[in-house]
C-alpha cells in the first residue's frame, strides 16, 4: 500500500512550523513496564507479569516531573495493560496537558495478530484508556514497530476506528522497511485516510538506525543530537523522538536476554535522564497530534 502521491511537506525556516502548537521536534512516549519485551518469553512471559515488580509509576512520574521542568508537553502512547492497573497515571498523564495515544494492550507485535485479534486487542486499550478519563485516542503506535509490510492490513482497522495517525512505520531494516518514507504523510486506506508519522532515523554505520530513541539517542551526545536536530529543522524535516519510562529508571531490573535484545534495553542507560533533559532543554519539542494534522486533508 503506497503512499499516496505528492507528500508535500511544510516549508519552515529556522526550525519552526506555523501551526500553533506543532513543532518539527516531536516528543513520544511509550507508557510500559520494564519487562513489556517483544518476543521474549520465560520468566518475562505475560503469565508471569503480576509477579514481577512494577516500576511503571514511579519511572513515567519521574518523566512527567522533568517534562515539566523544561516546559515540554509530548504524546503519550499508553499500553492498555498499563492503563487498567494505573488508571490515576493515566490520569496525571493527560491532565498535565500531555496528548494520550494508545500502544495496544498487551504489547504484542501488530504482525503476529491476525485481524480479529487485532481489533480486540486495539478495543481493549481502548476502553481502558477511556475508563481514566482520558480525551479520545486519535493516536496509535503499535509495540516494536510492528505495523510493517506483513500487517498493512492495520491501517484501515485503524482508520474504521476513527484513528487519524499513526506511528508504527519505521524506516529501517529488522523492524520496518528502508524504502518507507522517513516524513509524515497520507496514506490511503479501504476504511478512509490515516497519517503515518514514521520515527526519526540517521545513517550511520553504513545503515538506517534509530536517531530518535532507543539505544541511537543513547548513544549519542546532547550536543550532537542538538545539531542534528537543527540541521534537520532547518531542512523542513520532522524529528519524531520516542522515549520509555523505563529509560530513565535509577535502579533498572536486569534479566537475561538474547544478545541483541540486551543491547537494545540496556545500553548507556546510565545517566539518560540527565542526557534527555540536556536535549529537552536545548531545542524545541511538541506532541505528535499538531503535526500529523498538517497532513490531514
Amino acid at each position: 500500500m503506497p503512499a499516496t502521491s505528492g507528500e508535500a511537506r511544510p516549508r519552515w525556516s529556522s526550525g519552526f512550523c506555523p501551526m500553533p502548537g506543532a513543532s518539527p521536534n516531536v516528543l513520544t512516549v511509550d507508557v510500559e513496564e520494564w519487562f513489556h519485551i517483544c518476543g521474549v518469553g520465560g520468566p518475562l512471559a505475560p503469565e508471569h507479569w503480576a509477579a514481577l515488580p512494577s516500576r511503571v509509576v514511579a519511572t513515567t512520574d519521574r518523566l512527567l516531573d522533568l517534562l515539566d521542568r523544561v516546559g515540554v508537553r509530548a504524546t503519550f502512547f499508553v499500553l492498555g495493560y498499563v492503563a487498567d492497573r494505573h488508571p490515576h497515571l493515566v490520569e496525571r498523564i493527560w491532565k498535565a496537558g500531555h496528548e494520550i495515544g494508545s500502544h495496544g494492550y498487551m504489547h504484542e507485535r501488530v504482525y503476529s495478530l491476525t485481524v480479529e485479534t487485532f481489533e480486540a486487542d486495539l478495543d481493549r486499550s481502548l476502553r481502558a484508556i477511556a475508563a481514566c478519563g482520558a480525551p479520545a485516542v486519535v493516536g496509535f503506535r503499535a509495540p516494536e514497530w510492528s505495523i510493517n509490510d506483513r500487517s498493512l492490513w492495520a491501517l484501515p482497522v485503524l482508520a474504521r476506528r476513527g484513528f487519524h495517525f499513526d506511528s508504527s512505520m519505521a524506516p529501517m531494516r529488522v523492524v520496518g522497511n528502508p524504502s518507507y518514507s522517513r516524513a509524515p504523510h497520507q496514506r490511503e486506506t479501504a476504511a478512509g485516510t490515516i497519517v503515518e508519522c514514521p520515527p526519526a532515523v540517521a545513517r550511520r554505520f553504513g545503515q538506517d538506525v534509530p536517531f530518535g530513541g532507543g539505544w541511537g539517542l543513547r548513544m549519542s551526545g546532547p550536543r550532537a543530537v542538538l545539531r542534528d536536530l537543527d540541521a534537520r529543522a532547518r531542512a523542513g524535516e520532522v524529528s519524531v523522538f520516542w522515549v520509555h519510562p523505563w529509560e530513565i529508571d535509577d535502579d533498572p531490573p536486569v534479566v537475561r536476554l538474547p544478545a541483541a535484545k540486551h543491547f537494545a534495553h540496556y545500553f548507556r542507560l546510565n545517566r539518560f535522564a540527565a542526557r534527555l533533559e540536556a536535549i529537552l532543554r536545548g531545542a524545541t519539542f511538541g506532541p505528535l497530534g499538531p503535526v500529523a494534522r498538517q497532513w490531514r486533508r
